[in-house]
């Protein structure tokens, strides 16, 4: 029976839709191939179809654990152009999970390269993709490739002696294309927000930051072979200068992806065993979000939006890189932007574009820095002003200047917790009287790894009762993620943000004008002000079965204080 019949019995299609996909069948594209890139039918229904019409056993990948080792003697083409992987070993025969149990040829070839029987299995393309890539690393196939190929003009020697001339030569090879464009594309596959290329003695180290956290991506060995190529190939894209070897280059790099723009920051230092890059991911179709989507508590929802309605002020968001301030205050602004408001920003970089806001990029190399940035623009009738970050006393007198002309001004600080944003403008330089009377309200956030949905499970009791003397006395129950294809094994999937507010009053206001220490204001704002704490709203998404206690307990602080 045909496929497309069998499908059509099950239930999988109907009859319009195989006639649809009969007639959009491009070229040598099979049916079951032509029903998936039209969406008319999931991979997974497709493959059970084909097990079925081959008399196969269908089997999810995702669910096995296969050993590596089984692997080891197969040519790595086999692997990844026939889409076929070694799963178990019994009775002296190999099982082999295909995703084209049709492709009888390739089965009869692996029996003769193995030297022993073979019993085929169907599985979805996609997973044994994934599967190889743990085994083998990301272009694995293209590295192999590179090695396997003759060059006698051209020889992969020591990096340092390597010509400039030869590694550009190298750099534009077809094949090492491929594999930056691999590394990039799997990076956007997996949600990273970072790409670390690291050089050691005796390996070439690749890393994406997922959810906030580095995990190390397998590679093949043999890449280390390959290094200065690669870095070449992504100075070549950021238009650096190839050349030089010595001195940090930072670049950008524009891309489309699936109809998706990309934009990546490139970032290059010298080391001691070659050049170090970090690529942070950029995605500008990334919806943002709105502030309701933020996941504030209400009680600090409603101050926040009252504050960023204020004719005039200063309203601070604080936290370390990565925090999400930058998300928020965009949140901010989508929200407040109106025909009758002029918004204008100076930022370092633009992360992405807010329609009807004017946004300038900070370029320090040619003196356009946050302080003469923010000059200029108040000489364009602003209503709001978002500066990126306040770096030091310039920019910070200009906030307050600004702020006390009649201007609404956003921006962000680097600071532990709200009350320490008062404290580290003071130190700064900033005067006690001319903080009180400008600063609004302070936002401090960090941004937790939520537990994977697809491997949510309580935590036994055993565990529970190893974290009950770090819990709060009414968590009565926990959960964790157990780990999944998923989520990559992490037991994490996604992030939200946590929350501490910080609104002024007279109080604090006096407070700031005696110059009182960031603990004596905390102390305050919790015990007479109820301040809802970082770790306290941390506390929050634990109840709520939304992370772990691990994940509050690492990115936040005690929540003592010294008066």
């Amino acid at each position: 029976m045909r496929l497309g019949e069998l499908l059509l019995r099950k239930g999988v299609l109907n009859d319009t839709q195989l006639s649809q996909a009969l007639t959009a069948r491009e070229g040598a594209e099979r049916i079951g191939q032509t029903l998936i890139r039209l969406k008319i039918a999931s991979e997974e229904q497709v493959m059970r179809g084909l097990a079925e019409q081959a008399g196969l056993e269908y089997v999810d990948l995702s669910t096995i654990t296969i050993d590596p080792a089984l692997a080891e003697g197969m040519p790595l083409k086999a692997i990844f152009t026939k889409k076929v992987i070694p799963i178990a070993r019994a009775n002296g025969a190999v099982r082999i999970a295909t995703a084209d149990p049709l492709d009888l040829h390739a089965l009869d070839d692996l029996r003769l390269l193995l030297g022993c029987r073979v019993e085929a299995c169907v599985a979805k393309e996609s997973e044994i993709v994934k599967a190889a890539k743990r085994f083998f690393g990301i272009g694995a196939e293209t590295i192999d490739q590179m090695m396997d190929q003759k060059r006698d003009d051209l020889q992969v020697v020591d990096a340092d002696r390597e010509s400039s001339a030869d590694i550009e030569d190298l750099a534009e090879d077809a094949t090492l294309i491929r594999f930056v464009n691999q590394m990039l594309l799997e990076a956007l596959q997996e949600r990273a927000s970072d790409i670390h290329i690291e050089p050691f003695e005796e390996e070439l180290r690749i890393r994406y930051r997922i959810d906030g956290v580095l995990q190390k991506v397998p590679t093949p060995a043999t890449i280390k072979r390959f290094q200065a190529a690669i870095v070449s190939r992504l100075k070549i894209m950021a238009s650096l200068n190839i050349a030089e070897k010595r001195l940090p280059q930072d670049g950008r790099i524009k891309l489309v992806v699936q109809g998706r723009e990309i934009d990546l920051r490139v970032s290059i230092i010298p080391n001691l065993y070659g050049e170090g890059v970090v690529l942070r991911i950029l995605d500008r179709s990334n919806v943002l979000f709105g502030l309701r989507e933020l996941g504030m508590p209400q009680s600090i929802f409603e101050i926040f939006e009252k504050l960023i309605a204020e004719p005039h002020g200063i309203l601070l968001v604080t936290g370390p890189t990565g925090s999400g301030k930058t998300t928020t205050l965009y949140a901010a602004l989508q929200q407040i932007n109106s025909l009758d408001q002029k918004i204008i920003t100076v930022e370092d970089p633009v992360e992405y574009y807010l329609p009807g806001i004017e946004q300038i990029p900070v370029k320090p190399k040619i003196g356009l820095t946050f302080a003469s940035g923010l000059r200029a623009i108040l000489r364009h009738d602003p209503d709001i002003i978002l500066i990126g970050e306040i770096r030091d006393l310039e920019t910070a007198e200009i906030a307050v200047q600004a702020s006390l002309t009649g201007h609404l001004v956003f921006s962000t600080l680097h600071t532990n917790d709200a009350p320490g944003a008062l404290t580290r403008l003071t130190d700064m330089g900033v005067e006690p009287f001319l903080i009180a009377s400008t600063v609004e309200g302070i936002l401090a956030q960090r941004l937790v790894r939520k537990i994977c949905q697809k491997c949510r499970t309580p935590v036994g009791k055993k565990e529970f009762e190893v974290m009950r003397p770090t819990l709060p006395e009414d968590i009565r129950e926990v959960f964790h993620g157990v780990g999944c294809e998923s989520c990559r094994g992490t037991g994490y999937r996604g992030r939200s943000g946590i929350f501490e507010m910080l609104p002024m009053d007279e109080k604090i206001r006096e407070f700031v004008m005696e110059r009182t220490n960031a603990g004596a204001i905390k102390k305050f704002a919790i015990e007479k002000r109820g301040m809802l704490t970082l770790r306290d709203d941390g506390w929050e998404r634990v109840r709520a079965g939304l992370t772990t206690p691990e994940e509050v307990l690492r990115v936040t602080k005690s929540d003592e204080y010294t008066a």
